[in-house]
């Protein structure tokens, strides 16, 4: 067994689309009109084409508000990313205008960062020692 899909919601799937890959580098795999304005929209890391996927999925669900808005007003991440240099990518994403809700942090053995993703998210990156 092992994980192949992995999703967040997010506010507007085009800005979170930009976002994720014009902002973060992640590439686009699958964009599949599913009717209306929704989509089957996937990211893979550039790192790992054939790794696990991100699926961009619409908030539409009468569930989903309360439980993202709450998740960000108690700051609590909806998912983490891997990166090489937590401080690193917390420079370069902040030049690039991210908003960080959390500075790089020395946690033992990991460094993490929290951001704000613009469409409903906070995402934390992390390095572990």
């Amino acid at each position: 067994m092992r994980i192949d899909l992995t999703s967040v919601f997010v506010e507007d799937q085009e800005k979170a689309l930009r976002f994720y890959t014009d902002i973060l580098g992640f590439r686009k795999k699958h964009d599949v009109p599913l009717g209306g304005e929704d989509r089957w929209l996937t990211l893979v890391s550039p790192e790992d084409p054939d790794g696990t996927e991100l699926l961009l999925e619409p908030n539409k669900h009468p569930a989903v508000r309360p439980y993202t808005t709450a998740l960000v007003e108690d700051g609590i991440p909806a998912t983490a990313f891997a990166v090489d240099d937590v401080q690193a990518e917390f420079e370069r994403l902040s030049k690039l205008g991210v908003r960080f809700t959390q500075e790089p942090t020395e946690m033992g053995a990991v460094t993490t960062a929290v951001l704000d993703d613009t469409v409903g998210n906070l995402i934390q990156i992390m390095h572990s020692a």
